[in-house]
């Protein structure tokens, strides 16, 4: 035995989402790269431009040669970097925040990880939706967390009383991402509401808080005039964990950050706690040039539009062929139902025409597969043949 068990089970079940991907790139070398459609991973920049502000920004900060620049600062980050995002959140959560509430991490993961460091006992339990990302389970393990996963609607919106019937005396956290990863689905107000209401009540009757940790590195890619609802409104004990990556598309650098809702009882020991947990866990601090360059990117996204009509084209075509899925609200992700029960099989017949997709029992829901559409045009119209050769298949 060459490395911990522990780490042989997790390669094992590792996510589906970077095998994948990794068979993307020998089925590239072997057909060539028009003639692999490669729908695994959610990888913006490979076919979306950053926003042209970045560039400019990104030029003029790298030209500061002046001293300091590349240098260790305070674990939580630049005071400059986190008073810009405070302000913002501001204005966008009608919430008073100051640099005290915001931390910056090494992207959403890192937040993520520096959150759960920060308020797992072992042993205690952290709710998820399902389906939901891959790598949720890994990153509660890292801190001795025990998952409990709960069914969502058929539509992929909460089931407030299925949550409610799972909340325990060791639930600590009940962790959502919205737009979700993999269908889509944004959470509406209405039940962003009730499960602040739910966990309100379920934390008085304990004396004890349960926290809601957000995970919204998609929050700004939303279509048809919906908005993603704030948990800070919602609920007191909230944290948002977020990045740059698919706002900027800049999922190679590897910035993001954590805020803590001003109405968390003693947020003061949660926000110190997590400096704590981001140094020991070995991040240090987060980038410090993507920190300088994010200063000054507050409310800029990529055109959204490019999303939408990917989307649009993608459903059409599925939909044409007898597809059937929930049409997304947001992110850039769409989760069908297989035509047969064991998505695993489907994934793998679609394989064989070099469409690349995902399994849904990597996301905790069998009987579908994810497919990322933040790819080029040509590769989403150029797939239908395939796809629906393996739909007639399967019929």
């Amino acid at each position: 035995m060459t490395v911990a068990r522990k780490i042989e089970e997790f390669m094992a079940q590792s996510s589906w989402i970077r095998k994948m991907f990794e068979e993307g790139i020998r089925l590239k070398k072997e057909y060539g790269d028009d003639k692999v459609y490669d729908f695994s991973l959610g990888n913006p920049n490979i076919h979306i431009e950053v926003p042209e502000h970045f560039k400019k920004i990104l030029l003029e900060t790298a030209r500061d040669s002046g001293l300091r620049v590349h240098a260790y600062m305070p674990n939580a980050g630049f005071h400059e970097t986190r008073t810009a995002i405070a302000e913002y959140l501001s204005d966008e959560h009608k919430a008073e925040l100051t640099h005290d509430h915001v931390i910056m991490t090494c992207g959403a993961g890192g937040a993520l990880n520096v959150a759960l460091k920060t308020l797992l006992d072992p042993g205690d339990e952290v709710i998820i939706p399902v389906p939901f990302f891959a790598e949720y389970r890994f990153y509660i393990d890292n801190h001795g967390g025990v998952p409990r996963y709960v069914e969502t609607h058929d539509d992929f919106s909460l089931d407030i009383e299925a949550i409610a019937d799972a909340i325990t005396d060791r639930t600590k956290i009940v962790l959502i991402n919205s737009p979700n990863n993999p269908t889509g689905k944004v959470y509406d107000r209405r039940s962003i509401e009730r499960l602040g209401e739910l966990l309100t009540q379920k934390s008085n009757e304990r004396d004890n808080h349960i926290y809601l940790i957000a995970d919204e590195p998609y929050r700004d890619i939303v279509f048809d005039g919906i908005r993603v609802p704030s948990i800070f409104q919602a609920y007191d004990c909230s944290i948002i964990a977020t990045s740059y990556s698919k706002t900027l598309s800049i999922p190679g650098e590897r910035i993001g950050y954590l805020a803590v809702n001003p109405g968390i009882p003693g947020w003061e020991s949660v926000i110190n706690g997590m400096v704590v947990s981001t140094r020991i866990l070995g991040f240090v601090n987060a980038p410090a040039l993507m920190q300088r360059i994010v200063a000054k990117m507050q409310g800029v996204i990529v055109d959204i539009e490019y999303y939408r009509k990917k989307r649009d084209i993608l459903c059409d075509g599925l939909a044409t062929i007898g597809y059937e899925f929930i049409k997304p609200q947001g992110a850039f992700y769409l989760f069908p139902k297989s035509p047969i029960d064991d998505d695993v099989e489907f994934v793998s017949a679609l394989q064989r025409r070099q469409i690349l997709t995902v399994p849904g029992r990597g996301f905790g829901r069998a009987g579908y597969f994810r497919i990322a559409y933040c790819v080029d045009d040509r590769t989403i119209l150029n797939s239908m043949k395939g796809f629906a050769e393996v739909m007639a298949e399967y019929r």
